[in-house]
């Protein structure tokens, strides 16, 4: 295996944002809608970036929702700052390796650079691709990371905490890993993608690059 680049998720994979996201959605919902929304309905909207998401549900006001959810957002994320135990290691060990890093997440664009401020992983990634606003679209965003590096798929690992993550890279073919250690894991969900490798913890992660990444 002659691994050159590794592609990340964010979310739930580098830092445990789900939480800030769940909660600083409810709150905007709340204030905008009025009403609360049932954790499967707030599931149902993921996909789209933020702005697509509000651009959908609020088309007048969906500027003032956006920022309104970006205060949000910026004020809860100083609880949830750190990376997961290890990641700092597992991504100074790929550099230290040579790897290309590149992070391809759903997210907007406001709120991957709130995560990245309050996390301090900026430096580690020469690419930074954010979701679209129509779509989740994953699969075209892996593709534009490997024409930019001129990279092939065999080449490249993605690893992400959710099965959309599997499927994004198999549609791809770069090599999909996944991130089970976040306590919002679907662990089963997952399983059921059949990823090529799944750690339960970064520990693990790590002794896989020692072991796969020469």
């Amino acid at each position: 295996m002659n691994l050159k680049g590794f592609i990340f998720d964010l979310d739930g994979t580098l830092i445990n944002s789900l939480p800030v996201v769940r909660t600083s959605f409810n709150t905007t919902l709340l204030k905008f809608s009025g009403r609360v929304y049932a954790d499967k309905e707030l599931s149902a909207l993921f996909g789209p970036s933020e702005d697509g998401i509000f651009k959908k549900l609020f088309p007048e006001l969906w500027s003032e929702v956006l920022q309104f959810y970006l205060n949000e957002y910026d004020r809860i994320h100083v609880h949830y700052a750190k990376p997961f135990p290890g990641i700092v290691a597992a991504l100074t060990l790929l550099q230290e390796r040579k790897m290309k890093l590149a992070l391809v997440s759903g997210k907007g664009s406001g709120s991957m650079e709130i995560s990245l401020k309050h996390s301090g992983l900026k430096q580690f990634f020469e690419l930074i691709i954010t979701g679209s606003e129509h779509q989740a679209s994953k699969p075209e965003h892996i593709k534009q990371v490997l024409a930019l590096w001129n990279f092939s798929p065999e080449e490249v690992v993605y690893i992400g905490d959710i099965a959309y993550d599997v499927q994004a890279a198999k549609e791809v073919g770069v090599l999909p890993l996944s991130a089970l250690w976040a306590e919002t894991v679907q662990t089963q969900k997952v399983l059921a993608m059949n990823p090529a490798y799944a750690f339960n913890n970064v520990e693990s992660f790590i002794e896989w690059i020692i072991k796969m990444v020469k």
